[in-house]
């Protein structure tokens, strides 16, 4: 028994167009409304606090750390993945919390006092606290990916 299915033809010498829209008819329908966009390529940028990420003292710490390179890694400790937050008050007090790639590290001990010194030196850093933590601990996803590059691992 054969389960042969056709497919049914028909050809056709035209088909109506649909119809159009008319911009006369849409206009009188409903006005248009006033453009939410209106005047923002006018407006100036807001001033970013000196402690935000794109202020200029959170942004000269950043360049700081970027400056300080593991030992062991030729790769600064910012890219390392070290630096978990840079806390800066509007008083120019600056907290880095960090860690190190592990709690053996030759430099665990001089490590923490070479970012706060580079920190402190920061134009607009009052006094700087460096906070180093074990956890979460350090892996290498924590690196950039210019670090993992750097390194082969990309």
């Amino acid at each position: 028994m054969s389960d042969e299915r056709k497919i049914m033809v028909e050809e056709v010498d035209a088909v109506d167009s649909p119809p159009k829209a008319r911009v006369e008819e849409m206009a009188q329908a409903a006005p248009r409304q006033r453009d939410y966009l209106d005047g923002f390529l006018s407006e100036k940028p807001s001033e970013t606090p000196a402690g935000e990420p794109g202020g200029e003292i959170y942004d000269g710490v950043i360049d700081a750390l970027k400056e300080i390179y593991d030992p062991e890694i030729p790769v600064n400790i910012y890219d390392l993945g070290l630096i978990y937050g840079v806390d800066v008050t509007t008083d120019g007090h600056v907290v880095v919390t960090m860690t190190l790639t592990t709690p053996h590290c030759p430099v665990a001990e001089s490590m923490p006092g070479e970012v706060e010194l580079r920190v402190g030196a920061v134009p607009g850093v009052g006094d700087a606290q460096v906070n180093l933590v074990w956890d979460p601990p350090w892996d290498p996803q924590k690196m950039s990916d210019e670090a993992k590059l750097e390194l082969g691992m990309l």
